[in-house]
């Protein structure tokens, strides 16, 4: 384990809440168009608690009306609105693509849901047609800032997420 992976974020979510993300990811797209979601609850250093799961068109209704996503500043105002009210801060965020590729493609590049240092974002393939207690597959990147990211899973696999029983 290298230096970096030591201090890396680490993110835990329980089998119940992370079976509901993938599910919840493959009934929003229905199969032909990406949805996200949103992973809120704790940080304890580099170890990130999920305790809620706040999908995108909950927050904005219209996040998939093109076929792909765009989120909306009301959107984010719901979100804010939710992380205060029940002191969560956003863990990661999620979305799906239609295919095997869990690299970020330019437009997730330049369009970060989150433009903060260190923040986590997820893809999922094949619009998250997988089984719902399965990581396998899930992209896992680090935004670096100034539009860089780094990847963290190799081979389809991830030491940065650990699905627990609760």
């Amino acid at each position: 384990m290298s230096a970096s992976d030591e201090c890396a974020k680490r993110i835990t979510i329980s089998l119940w809440s992370w079976a509901r993300l993938v599910v919840g990811l493959r009934v929003r797209g229905e199969g032909r168009r990406e949805s996200g979601a949103f992973l809120l609850g704790k940080w304890n250093g580099t170890s990130g608690k999920v305790m809620r799961v706040v999908f995108y068109d909950d927050l904005d209704p219209n996040a998939y009306q093109n076929g792909i996503i765009t989120f909306h500043g009301e959107g984010l105002a719901a979100l804010w609105a939710i992380c205060r009210g029940g002191d969560l801060e956003v863990i990661a965020d999620c979305h799906t693509h239609g295919n095997a590729n869990t690299g970020q493609s330019v437009m997730d590049q330049r369009n970060p849901m989150i433009p903060e240092v260190g923040h986590i974002g997820l893809i999922f393939p094949f619009f998250a047609q997988m089984a719902p207690w399965s990581t396998r597959g899930v992209g896992v990147h680090e935004y670096l800032g100034n539009f860089r990211w780094r990847r963290h899973d190799k081979g389809g696999q991830s030491n940065r997420i650990h699905v627990t029983l609760w």
